[in-house]
């Protein structure tokens, strides 16, 4: 046998690079359903195995001992990167607030939860330059405490830290966010192709902020909220105050907090643009293995916390960055200010006159004072008439400004933690805050078949009580731990108005559940479910199977003032593929917004796959329309739904946009309706994989209680009480 050591250059890899781009299955065919996102997580990526639970592990944490480390590390000024001031003070807030500012509210999705700024794109978004540094700043913290701290909650307790050691007292902190172990590909970004692309494309009219995509919240590709040196760049406070107050609306926060976060944001601190941008390396996804996960390497960095080049805005906003104080203000307000070059060419404003006892110091070399900057989103708390009143109230009276502070930094970093069920700590703040969705705890001490002996009594149909409690829990997002049944706020403003609810309906339903609860002491939250379970019991019955679906006690009732009925707005849901229906015609597909929905419920493809055959043999369609209901037997748990699916003898025909029917080959009758979230299970290869699963003869028995344990989950997806 002879050997061909003639490499002629050929890739030792028989199928060719891991690192070149090829195509993928999506790749060939772009248009078809990717069901990654909800698989994204699988238990494969994660080194730490199954039996794994951070959220056990971290109440073993010393936390004291971690936060005199973490505390003793804010001074502890390194060679390779140069604290500014001898302070990471700045560096750390940053690192804090880029993790939890990518937070919005349409979608839940973003935020600090899951220290998913480990990752492309997050660490190599042009925002967030330098953070890698911060990161591995915390290296030996995250390794001295190891699988008692996550890198998530790493990086806001930084952020509290770096506020203590400044002088500044934070409103509490919570443990408690798991890492995760590979970027979160459900996060939609923005369609940009390039960094920083100019925001237009991102709304219908970029001088109206409101146009802006949904669920976008940042103006431009790679940024946090918006561009400090103007919108797309150019200067003009009163246009930048428009996008700010949009952009941090769309991450639930009123003027108040926006302008309170900006000015305790750049109280401490500096921007840094004191060198070349165009020298800077490429970013950590883009660098080369000797640099080790470190990206934009600066060869004129020199030793010196002045020469880093980050936005490439230069100067602090204080007299004292390294102190927490009314600095911003003072000097705000104090000047008059013109705009100017940073040395790396950004647009950034100087104060005229300044007072040389005014002027902070140089970072690297104390006994030097150099000029403050302000950025056009901090001359836009001047010029804006509202975020001026704001900033003049808070001047006025700081106590007051540093109360407002603390909430909206306490907001800000533990936003998408969900209900205060979830916290852990020594540090979690006694007081309930709107934001957190508050809920009492309900009564146990009912008996539950006598509950559903008078729902049963009542005489609600099959439709009525399913889909009460379908709709009740469905508004569950795992993404910030929001919605879901517990709290019963589908009985609340804005919910009960919700086009997807049917509200009379509705109205007709909870009538009937209100009288329940007041004579059996279940709260309506526990009544709403226990009406579905009993539906889902009386169905599964009729098709011969006696099944008892689990329940949990508990459920407590939410008050209008424990509801925030703006920030509950965004969740109301344009389409529910599990009951067939759309608020209207969108540019996404049904069988894309069914993907979103189960995405965020939590769901893997399987349980969405079953739940959907059961919702539609169950008669639980939106209006009680036919599309999808592939049975004659409509309201028994049967897989009839996957039989006629997959049965040859049938043939679909297009009838409309989103419209088909179902036609018997030899006949040339129509026997059932469709839509694309219906025949999606049929087309798509993975799905029909599924569905063939579940209209094997040997399976009707699977199906059943495939379809109840994914009723379940639903059921008690925010039931953190009992967790």
């Amino acid at each position: 046998m002879t050997q061909n050591n003639d490499s002629g250059g050929k890739c030792p890899v028989m199928h060719g690079s891991n690192t070149q781009e090829k195509a993928s299955v999506a790749g060939w065919w772009p248009e078809n359903l990717n069901l990654e996102i909800l698989h994204q997580h699988d238990s494969k990526t994660n080194p730490m195995g199954e039996d794994f639970d951070y959220r056990e592990e971290v109440k073993k944490l010393d936390h004291k001992a971690l936060e005199k480390d973490m505390h003793e590390l804010m001074t502890d000024s390194q060679d390779w990167w140069p604290a500014d001031w001898g302070h990471y003070g700045g560096l750390m807030i940053r690192l804090a607030w880029h993790a939890a500012g990518t937070y919005r509210l349409a979608d839940g999705r973003g935020g600090a939860g899951t220290g998913n700024q480990r990752f492309a794109p997050l660490n190599s978004w042009p925002d967030n330059g330098n953070l890698d540094k911060a990161r591995r700043l915390l290296w030996p913290l995250k390794k001295k405490y190891g699988n008692k701290i996550s890198w998530a909650d790493l990086f806001i307790l930084a952020g509290n830290v770096a506020y203590e050691s400044m002088g500044f007292k934070t409103f509490g902190f919570s443990y408690g966010r798991a890492d995760i172990w590979h970027p979160e590909e459900d996060i939609y970004w923005g369609a940009e192709k390039e960094w920083l692309a100019p925001s237009d494309s991102r709304y219908e009219d970029v001088t109206k902020p409101d146009t802006m995509e949904n669920p976008l919240a940042a103006v431009q590709m790679g940024l946090i909220y918006v561009n400090p040196e103007g919108v797309n760049g150019n200067p003009d406070p009163q246009a930048t105050a428009e996008q700010v107050r949009t952009t941090f609306a769309r991450m639930a926060m009123n003027d108040e907090e926006t302008a309170a976060l900006t000015a305790g944001g750049h109280t401490v601190g500096k921007a840094h643009g004191n060198g070349d941008a165009d020298a800077l390396g490429p970013e950590p996804e883009g660098a080369d293995v000797e640099t080790q996960g470190f990206g934009w390497m600066n060869p004129n960095l020199d030793g010196k916390a002045t020469n880093a080049v980050t936005s490439g805005i230069e100067g602090a906003w204080t007299t004292n960055p390294t102190k927490f104080d009314m600095g911003y203000f003072d000097l705000l307000f104090g000047y008059e200010w013109k705009l100017t070059k940073s040395p790396a060419g950004a647009n950034q404003y100087e104060p005229i006159g300044i007072k040389e006892e005014h002027m902070p110091v140089d970072p690297t070399d104390m006994k030097t004072r150099v000029r403050p900057m302000m950025t056009d989103a901090d001359m836009a708390m001047k010029v804006d008439p509202k975020y001026r009143a704001i900033c003049e109230k808070f001047m006025a009276d700081p106590a007051y400004f540093q109360d407002c502070f603390a909430r909206a930094w306490f907001k800000l970093t533990h936003r998408d933690m969900g209900p205060k069920a979830r916290y852990i700590g020594p540090d979690v703040p006694a007081e309930d805050l709107i934001w957190q969705d508050p809920c009492p705890q309900g009564d146990t001490n009912y008996v539950e078949e006598t509950v559903k002996a008078k729902i049963d009594e009542a005489g609600l149909s099959l439709n009525e009580l399913i889909t009460t409690a379908w709709d009740s829990a469905r508004t569950f997002r795992g993404s910030d731990m929001r919605g879901g049944a517990n709290g019963a706020r589908i009985r609340l403003a804005p919910q009960k108005d919700w086009a997807g609810n049917e509200p009379d309906r509705l109205a007709k339903v909870l009538k009937v559940y209100e009288k329940i609860s007041a004579e059996t002491g279940a709260s309506i939250a526990d009544v709403i479910v226990l009406g579905g379970n009993l539906g889902v019991e009386k169905a599964a019955k009729a098709a011969g199977h006696d099944v008892h679906v689990p329940f949990l006690k508990g459920r407590g009732d939410a008050t209008d003032a424990q509801t925030d009925a703006e920030s509950f707005e965004p969740m109301e849901p344009l389409s529910d593929g599990f009951r067939n229906w759309q608020k209207k015609d969108y540019v996404v597909k049904p069988e894309e917004m069914l993907l979103d929905r189960a995405q965020l419920m939590g769901l893997t493809a399987p349980e969405m796959t079953v739940l959907m055959g059961g919702m539609r043999v169950l008669g639980t369609n939106y209006g009680n329309t036919k599309h999808g209901v592939f049975t004659d037997r409509v309201g028994q748990l049967t897989n009839d739904f996957f039989v006629n699916l997959t049965d040859m003898a049938n043939r679909w025909e297009p009838t409309g946009k989103n419209s088909y029917n179902i036609v018997d080959r030899k006949s040339g009758n129509t026997k059932f309706t469709a839509t694309r979230v219906d025949l999606v299970f049929g087309s798509n290869s993975i799905l029909r994989a599924y569905a063939e699963v579940y209209a094997q003869d040997d399976n009707e028995e699977k199906f059943v209680k495939d379809f109840v344990a994914a009723w379940t989950k639903v059921m008690n997806a925010d039931r953190f009480d009992v967790k």
